[in-house]
């Protein structure tokens, strides 16, 4: 069976160029062909000139710039890892939903956490925030990647009992970098409040660790409990961690709760983040 391929999104943008590079090391990485792919706004067609000859219109301007992207994302794929798997492929419809639909049977989606500029910076960003939220698979949005392996991936826990999708892939990436692993949970409750409850959260999460722990022996793990929003503790991991790994659940999209520190952590992480759909 062929392996699951690495989808990286591209519009043709500088930092979608570089997530398309992150994306080629990470295929190389995970034994993994890669797929670039790229979809077009779709404007109304313009009249013709006035003598009635075909012109350029503004919809064709957007396809030529997509198939230059593609073209582009792909030379930067084979330069970065020369000899790897790539192909190209136009999606069809409406951005958002064709990027995230595009990760379906995918290993990870990559995406660029801005654009181009003006118009395409908007659509690019909105794209990325909507495959990271929406997309059946792993979504990266990747953001000042670090030039040189950190060995360190990062990983929040909400819900302890819905977070094993999350901490699965973060063990498992971990294991393939041979890096350590940090683990971050968050407890409520009144600020000031008894440290019990703070010591019962880091002892909940310490017995849920040790079935991870006893599945991949050579990754080194650490548990951090913060009192409430964890996404400073994330945000501040992310300049020294080669990832940083977030749960989504679908019942959660676009709402207050979880999503609010996936969005606090996409906007101000200073690295690749991954958001991790539960079943």
């Amino acid at each position: 069976m062929p392996a699951k391929p690495i989808v990286a999104a591209t519009d043709g943008s500088e930092h979608s160029l570089q997530a398309v590079e992150w994306a080629a090391a990470e295929a190389v990485l995970h034994g993994a062909p890669l797929r670039i792919v790229s979809a077009a706004e779709t404007l109304p067609r313009m009249s013709a000139g006035p003598s009635g000859e075909d012109v350029e219109n503004v919809t064709d301007v957007l396809h030529d710039n997509r198939d230059r992207g593609l073209e582009s994302a792909a030379a930067r794929a084979a330069a970065a890892a020369p000899g790897l798997l790539v192909d190209t492929l136009v999606l069809r419809g409406a951005p958002a939903d064709a990027v995230a639909d595009s990760g379906s049977g995918a290993l990870m989606l990559v995406v660029g956490s801005r654009g181009a500029g003006a118009f395409t910076a908007l659509v690019f960003g909105s794209v990325s925030r909507y495959a990271s939220s929406h997309a059946p698979c792993p979504v990266v949005v990747v953001r000042d990647a670090p030039p040189s392996a950190q060995q360190h991936v990062a990983v929040g826990v909400g819900d302890l009992d819905t977070c094993a999708d999350a901490l699965t892939f973060a063990f498992q990436e971990a294991a393939l970098r041979k890096a350590s692993l940090t683990v971050i949970h968050a407890w409520g409750g009144p600020p000031g409040g008894s440290s019990r409850a703070g010591e019962e959260a880091a002892k909940q999460l310490g017995g849920l660790l040790d079935s991870w722990r006893s599945n991949y022996p050579d990754v080194t793990v650490s548990q951090d409990v913060v009192h409430g929003h964890p996404a400073r503790a994330l945000v501040g991991l992310s300049a020294r961690a080669d990832l940083v790994v977030i749960g989504r659940h679908a019942a959660h999209a676009g709402r207050p709760g979880p999503g609010a520190v996936r969005h606090a952590v996409l906007n101000h992480a200073h690295g690749p983040v991954v958001t991790v759909p539960s079943a």
